[in-house]
């Protein structure tokens, strides 16, 4: 076979073989497939698209590029679940949901992601905790699970390698927003992982890569079928991102947030919905409660009585961070040297955000990257977000800044001061839970 033909294939709107995707998979993992040619398949399959059975294809030679874990031998004493985000602003939650799970009966192997686009990564979050190693041996990452309940890791050598290559090259070919590239991007790695049961976050809105809920339906959809006939049981909640999740956008600043969240320090009440909302999934499938209330009950008794925050700190120390970091992390979490509010430019009721734009304020930051190669900047980004429906007086601030230079915090400023729509009008609360789809595809 030849790739460029297989490419011209599907540049002209042709359904692929199984063979010759797993032929482009294979010459994408041993290096014969050049970065240009693995770019314009992703732009191929941007623009026609791939049926079911292509997608079902693509996700399990993306699977089978590297190793695939298999539990069975630790004798867990309890399921293996996950949870994974297509991607918002101020989306810290698998930071509260994985240990949150653990400290419920689960174990939590999550492979994450760095940023994609303009939203932010779980791993650029984490790589702000000093030691922390986001990218351990298999052999650590099983004893961490095993021994913590959770371990979020990036994706090793081992772990579906193809992803990683091809992550990157979406990443900075606009290519992101692929309904098949996403579904096989997901599920390769959570296959890799030997799961028993994924809870999708399907985010929608203004933040979102599937901005439109129909979008973001489709996507659900494709995510539930694929998993599903991979005989991985999976739900899709799709969720609002039509504001940022948390009050806090940028990676140290969402660690502190999620750390503040555990400790009850501060909790911000879309956050704790949507956080409630995907570990009731979790725990439902995982056989770990027999009611949705059951589920409910049993996360909030352990968020409040300091059992997921134990199990965070305890994944923190056992992936090389500080073994104090709950308590100490203002001491260990890198600091911006320009921290300015972003005075209201008139008094009113926020009525709309361009979520998206405050992403690409943290990336103006440094807080992301503009090609693969850069460094991030982990202390630069957002902190006190004020959210839809809030009402502010001229000059109070939206948000506070917080950057490395004079220059970069007023650029920042401006941006978050134009995405934010101040009027007279009142806007009702708007839930971040918008539907579920169960495992057979039907909304819950």
């Amino acid at each position: 076979m030849l790739a460029q033909e297989i490419i011209r294939r599907k540049r002209d709107g042709h359904v692929l073989t199984g063979a010759e995707i797993t032929f482009l998979i294979e010459s994408l993992t041993n290096g014969s497939l050049s970065e240009g040619q693995a770019a314009a398949f992703a732009m191929a399959v941007f623009f026609q698209g791939m049926v079911r059975d292509e997608i079902v294809a693509l996700t399990g030679a993306m699977t089978r590029s590297g190793t695939v874990l298999d539990w069975r031998s630790l004798n867990l004493a309890g399921p293996v679940l996950d949870k994974h985000s297509t991607g918002g602003i101020g989306d810290n939650v698998s930071l509260i949901l994985a240990p949150l799970v653990a400290a419920c009966g689960g174990f939590v192997p999550m492979i994450a992601g760095r940023g994609l686009g303009h939203t932010g990564g779980t791993l650029d979050k984490l790589d702000s905790i000093p030691g922390y190693t986001s990218t351990p041996d298999l052999a650590r990452f099983r004893a961490s699970v095993q021994r913590v309940g959770c371990a979020i890791i990036g994706q090793t050598a081992d772990l579906a390698p193809a992803d990683k290559r091809l992550y990157a090259i979406r990443d900075i070919t606009a290519t992101v927003e692929s309904l098949p590239l996403i579904t096989a991007s997901i599920l390769s790695k959570k296959l890799a992982a030997g799961l028993e049961g994924l809870v999708m976050d399907v985010k929608t809105g203004s933040g979102a890569f599937m901005a439109q809920l129909p979008q973001a339906r489709e996507l659900a959809q494709s995510i539930v079928a694929v998993a599903n006939a991979a005989q991985l049981p999976t739900v899709a909640v799709i969720t609002d991102m039509n504001e940022p999740l948390a009050s806090a956008a940028g990676n140290a600043l969402e660690v502190k947030n999620a750390v503040d969240f555990l400790t009850k320090a501060h909790r911000d009440p879309r956050l704790e919905t949507v956080v409630l909302a995907l570990g009731v999934q979790m725990l439902r499938l995982g056989g770990l409660a027999a009611s949705s209330a059951d589920a409910e009950a049993k996360l909030t008794a352990a968020l409040n009585n300091g059992a997921a925050c134990e199990r965070f700190a305890r994944m923190v120390a056992a992936l090389g961070g500080p073994v104090d970091f709950v308590e100490n992390f203002e001491n260990y979490l890198p600091k911006a040297a320009i921290v300015q509010a972003v005075p209201a430019l008139q008094s009113g009721t926020i009525l709309s955000i361009d979520t998206r734009a405050i992403g690409v304020g943290v990336i103006g930051l440094g807080g992301g990257r503009k090609i693969a190669s850069d460094t991030i900047d982990a202390a630069v980004g957002y902190a006190h977000i004020q959210g839809l429906g809030q009402t502010v007086s001229l000059g109070q601030p939206l948000a506070f800044v917080h950057a490395r230079t004079p220059a970069s915090a007023a650029a920042a400023t401006h941006i978050l001061q134009q995405a934010m729509h101040i009027g007279d009008s009142h806007l009702a609360p708007i839930e971040p839970v918008i539907e579920t789809l169960a495992p057979s595809g039907k909304i819950a």
